[in-house]
């Protein structure tokens, strides 16, 4: 299918990375992380992404004006915003207030008249305070899928010890020798190149004397063998595989967006998660934009943006997708195309594509992670346990044929009664979140659209 000019702008599912930040190290098994803040250059990248997003989206003169969306005031209704608040501590949910700054820059209009005819604007001369859910890692797998996940640490080991990865290694060891005086101690292994060039980057930015003292053509040289080993630990040959982990846990919020934005009867227009540069690799992996696009098999800028856009064709039918990416400090998006067709693509074609494989619940997680102790998977683990000690019959051969099954039952109810306390039980096609909004739609199985 290919683009139409005229579509209708239904709405928009977001997908943000943090801005620059101060250093901070990853394990390269585990992928466990040091804690970091971001930086003030790190803020203002966010908030011109957020006002180049305004310019775009929330202008009734632009094009690609989401129809119907306040371009005034923030409309809670209309907007839903949540960033992860783990791997790099407070970096990525800092970065989605500065976006939101620039989505909803401070106004006058935001004020309120009191009963004795007085007029108070809000702090800062208008500033807007945008409501974004934190998704904690320890209570939710959605934003961060890969952290103890025991198969994906087998996937990336895998990948270490493949015949690919020491070739990569034998190619590159002339230039991994040469860096020790620019690491500051730092491993040169190049199972260690995600931190080998953060490192370096992060020192290019902040460090006069470093930038000055690199040769110039390192920096160049150490993204590149870091995008290569970065896309092959988050991807997968296989849609489904554990190598899209990251991808996959995330699947279930973009196709949540897309519900709620294609129900009329939901106020949901725009749907912004704020994520780090991992999710990114799976996701254009996943849908096939780095086949078609082999330049974009790397780690996203800072500040990078896929706009997913979900539009109503002028000629009627079914809504369709059309992708947008801009990396980093790129003036535009850019519109690929993906899941192996040209143009925009049909709202059900994606869904038949994506929702067999996401990972809608802690419970799915936990199995394809092979986790029984982490993230909540240990309280799955005792209820089931539980559960079937309980279903042992403890009465006689007769007697257990004449109630096993009610006990059965009873059981089975109170295990989910349990999970569904603990919020590890999830109904429906795609996991459900909280929303801000009345009426939420949720596709479930045997629905399509």
């Amino acid at each position: 299918m290919s683009q139409d000019t005229n579509s209708q702008l239904l709405g928009v599912v977001l997908l943000v990375r943090h801005g620059d930040r101060q250093g901070f190290y990853q394990n390269p098994q585990t992928y466990t992380a040091t804690a970091t803040q971001i930086t003030p250059l790190g803020n203002q990248q966010e908030f011109l992404l957020g006002d180049y997003l305004r310019s775009l989206y929330l202008n009734q003169s632009s094009p690609s004006y989401i129809d119907g969306i306040s371009t005034g005031l923030f409309n809670q209704s209309q907007v839903y915003i949540q960033a992860d608040l783990g791997g790099e501590d407070g970096v990525i949910y800092d970065s989605c207030v500065s976006l939101t700054q620039g989505l909803w820059p401070v106004t006058p209009s935001n004020n309120i008249t009191l009963a004795n005819g007085t007029t108070i604007t809000a702090p800062l001369g208008g500033y807007q305070y945008i409501p974004i859910e934190s998704v904690d890692p320890n209570l939710s797998v959605s934003l961060e899928g890969f952290t103890d996940c025991n198969t994906f640490t087998t996937h990336t080991t895998a990948f270490y010890n493949s015949s690919n990865f020491q070739e990569m290694a034998a190619q590159s060891a002339s230039f991994l020798d040469s860096l020790p005086p620019y690491l500051n101690g730092r491993s040169v292994q190049l199972q260690n190149m995600w931190n080998i060039f953060d490192f370096m980057n992060v020192n290019d930015i902040h460090n006069a004397t470093f930038a000055q003292a690199l040769p110039l053509t390192y920096l160049a040289q150490a993204q590149a063998l870091a995008n290569w080993h970065e896309y092959n630990v988050f991807s997968d040959r296989a849609i489904g595989g554990i190598g899209n982990i990251a991808g996959l846990t995330l699947l279930p919020s973009i196709l949540n967006g897309f519900a709620d934005i294609a129900n009329t009867t939901n106020p949901l227009k725009l749907s912004i998660t704020a994520i780090a540069y991992k999710p990114f690799l799976s996701l254009f992996n996943m849908t096939g934009v780095t086949s078609a696009n082999p330049s974009l098999a790397g780690i996203v800028n800072y500040a990078a943006a896929v706009a997913l856009e979900l539009r109503q064709p002028s000629a009627g039918g079914e809504p369709v997708i059309r992708f947008n990416f801009k990396n980093g400090s790129d003036e535009t998006f850019v519109t690929y195309n993906f899941l192996n067709r040209t143009g925009d693509v049909p709202l059900s074609v994606f869904i038949d594509a994506m929702a067999p494989v996401a990972v809608n619940t802690t419970a799915v997680w936990c199995d394809i992670c092979a986790n029984t102790q982490d993230r909540g998977c240990a309280a799955l683990t005792l209820a089931t346990d539980q559960g079937e000690a309980a279903a042992q019959p403890k009465i006689s051969p007769a007697g257990a044929g004449a109630i096993g099954a009610g006990v059965t039952l009873a059981v089975v109810a109170l295990m989910a009664v349990t999970l569904a306390f603990l919020g590890l039980l999830t109904v429906g096609r795609f996991g459900r979140r909280r929303s801000r909004h009345a009426g939420v739609f949720e596709l479930k199985d045997g629905e399509s659209s």
